[in-house]
């Protein structure tokens, strides 16, 4: 059977991810990631104003 997760497992996949940038140079992969979790806040965000179909059709 599988172990549980622990409570940082979190900040361990952090670390991994981290370490994957520092060892095999992959900084382009960086400008994606942020772009994603920015996108991705605004449609949280935005999901119950009066905005929200504004938002969709850029999509």
């Amino acid at each position: 059977m599988s172990n549980p997760p622990d409570s940082d497992s979190k900040l361990t996949l952090l670390a991994e991810f981290w370490e994957f940038f520092k060892t095999q140079n992959k900084w382009w992969l960086g400008s994606i990631v942020f772009i994603m979790l920015l996108m991705s806040l605004l449609i949280v965000l935005t999901e119950g104003s009066a905005v929200a179909p504004f938002i969709y059709t850029l999509f």
